[in-house]
């Protein structure tokens, strides 16, 4: 008889065990449990019960308890409730004994809004002005001459200071740069490249062309698009809107803004999105006050400010709640939006991918338009839809902000949550983000310098 070795048997028994334990783990069950969240947020008056299990895992033997008691509404036999704002730790447990899990729980406020879907013309101020482009100068003799750009300004700069005077206007930029050719001064420009201030100094000339003297460039000192409100909060008079920063469309670096204003934009034309083409909403500003607001901030998840008067939205009469990353799911929604006049229309859409990661770019959603009579009339995702919102079981989930360039039927969008915190409804968190999209470049005002 051949006997075994024991070393054998003990690894044949360890590897035996390993894979048991390897393929309970890749269960639906096992999944969802090594699925539960380390860090959790909930709106006061909502359950834990929508962190259980799946049925058969032993449910009835699992407890909750929670390290202040003050947060939560305990009740035998009732899922736990959360009954005021505030923080605690979660501990699951088997039987009330065994921990198996700890989990963050953040309780907040319940929010809600008035959802968007109105187009918008959003007027933007920079703080300074912004050099967009060359313009040489000619002099009687036929020669062409820049002397910006030979004096190391370059496109995309941002004008700041003129001889210690502050920018605002183009106007102010051709003006002293008139004064001091006339006087045959240089000028000493201080502006903004990519975060860095630099400072050059500039000799102007004389342009016949003009009568006056120049440096050789165009300027722009505001800029103008269409996009879409996401959301306004009756509450605060807050909006939010675009889903994603404006940036000055030549450095990629978010427009520092002076000031700016949103207004009603009425739709007059569509152009339709195909594989590698952006589609666009073509629109003029509307000359009534049915939208007025104020901008105060541009950041990665959209720009956000004051509305000066109420607003409707004839599809949601009332305010709807906000819903939380956690309580988005993969599944059919809706978007609203106008593609013709100032109409908000409704059309279906499928959540792909929700991303709690990708909060430093924005994208913390994939969808997909599903609706036949959108994706006829706009090919997809154009742009003008940015700010879009979308709702899923009654509920804000987000906004559209960008479009697959080689699928226009896809896309992403910003979660709510995220567009709520920063209209300052939810608490503030250090959340920074890193991605931009830029005006569309034929709706720049361009002057010359």
């Amino acid at each position: 008889m051949i006997e075994v070795p024991r070393v054998f048997i003990k690894r044949s028994a360890f590897i035996f065990f390993a894979m048991l334990l390897l393929l309970g783990c890749l269960t639906p069950t096992a999944r969802s449990f090594f699925g539960l969240p380390t860090h959790y947020k909930m709106y006061v008056g909502d359950s834990l019960a929508s962190l259980s299990f799946p049925r058969g895992f032993l449910n009835d033997k699992l407890v909750w308890e929670v390290s202040n008691d003050e947060i939560f509404q305990v009740t035998a036999g009732e899922p736990m409730v959360a009954r005021t704002p505030g923080r605690c730790i979660a501990s699951l447990k088997l039987f009330g004994i065994i921990p198996l899990r700890h989990i963050a729980i953040t309780a907040v406020p319940l929010q809600k809004v008035v959802p968007g879907g109105q187009s918008i013309g959003v007027l933007l101020h920079p703080y300074g002005v912004q050099i967009v482009g060359e313009a040489p100068i000619t002099t009687v003799d036929g020669y062409e001459n820049n002397p910006a750009l030979e004096a190391g300004l370059r496109i995309g700069d941002m004008i700041l200071k003129i001889n210690s005077e502050k920018m605002v206007s183009d106007l102010d930029v051709k003006r002293v740069i008139d004064q001091a050719g006339a006087r045959g001064d240089s000028l000493h420009i201080v502006v903004k490249r990519r975060g860095k201030v630099l400072a050059f100094n500039v000799k102007p000339r004389y342009c016949p062309e003009t009568d006056r003297y120049r440096i050789g460039v165009l300027i722009r000192d505001s800029a103008a698009g269409v996009g879409t409100l996401s959301f306004y909060s009756p509450k605060t008079n807050c909006f939010g809107a675009l889903g994603h920063m404006i940036t000055d469309g030549y450095s990629a670096q978010r427009m520092e803004l002076s000031d700016g204003k949103i207004v009603e934009a009425f739709i007059q034309d569509i152009r339709s999105a195909k594989k590698g083409q952006p589609g666009e909403k073509l629109g003029i500003f509307y000359g009534s006050n049915n939208i007025a607001g104020t901008i105060s901030k541009n950041t990665v998840y959209g720009i956000f400010g004051t509305l000066h008067e109420p607003i409707a939205n004839s599809h949601y009469k009332k305010t709807i709640p906000v819903a939380l990353l956690n309580q988005i799911e993969v599944g059919p929604a809706e978007m609203l939006t106008v593609i013709d006049g100032n109409k908000i229309e409704r059309f279906s859409l499928e959540i792909e991918e929700v991303r709690p990661e990708a909060f430093r770019d924005g994208k913390g959603l994939i969808i997909r338009i599903t609706d036949d009579k959108l994706l006829r009339r706009t090919g997809g995702i154009i742009q003008g839809m940015s700010g879009s919102p979308i709702i899923q079981n009654g509920k804000l989930v987000g906004a559209i902000t960008h479009v697959f360039i080689n699928n226009p039927a896809r896309g992403y969008g910003v979660p709510a949550e995220w567009m709520i915190r920063e209209c300052g409804l939810l608490k503030q968190e250090n959340l920074q983000g890193n991605r931009e999209t830029s005006i569309n470049s034929n709706q720049r005002y361009r002057k010359v310098a």
